[in-house]
């Protein structure tokens, strides 16, 4: 059964979000319980599915090994008035770099993810974007400068 978010689980849920890291005793001085009751009520969040799991955020300069690099050449039909594509580009968080070339393609987009499937999904939506004529994909083999 689950169970409607009081305040107090509301107020956990936004120090959590803003640091998963936080010590229980910490936490529960910014929520006014206990330790132990904060304990508890993360427990109780889990179980009810409100915390669904915990996630790792990269700094910066800072990458993992094991991410899959690739470029994305791109065609647009029009592409002095392109924007819309540019726009699309931009929020797609694998989509790393971006360029603007002259002669066959129009853009250079360097592309990080977690595996190759997760590439042919970014490559297909970017395919299938209205303005896009034409793709063509490389898997980046080795790193040397």
């Amino acid at each position: 059964m689950k169970r409607i978010l009081d305040p107090l689980d509301e107020r956990i849920l936004a120090e959590l979000t803003a640091n998963a890291r936080i010590a229980h005793a910490e936490l529960g001085l910014k929520v006014n319980l206990s330790r132990n009751a904060v304990r508890q009520r993360i427990e109780r969040l889990e179980r009810d599915g409100a915390i669904q799991g915990y996630t790792l955020r990269i700094g910066e300069g800072r990458r993992p090994a094991s991410l899959i690099n690739a470029v994305i050449f791109v065609y647009r039909y029009d592409r002095m008035r392109g924007e819309a594509v540019l726009d699309a580009l931009r929020q797609i968080p694998e989509v790393i770099q971006c360029e603007v070339l002259s002669g066959e393609f129009d853009l250079m987009l360097r592309v990080e993810a977690s595996s190759p499937e997760r590439v042919h999904h970014v490559w297909k939506e970017i395919a299938a974007m209205p303005g896009v004529e034409n793709t063509v994909t490389s898997f980046v083999l080795a790193a040397v400068v």
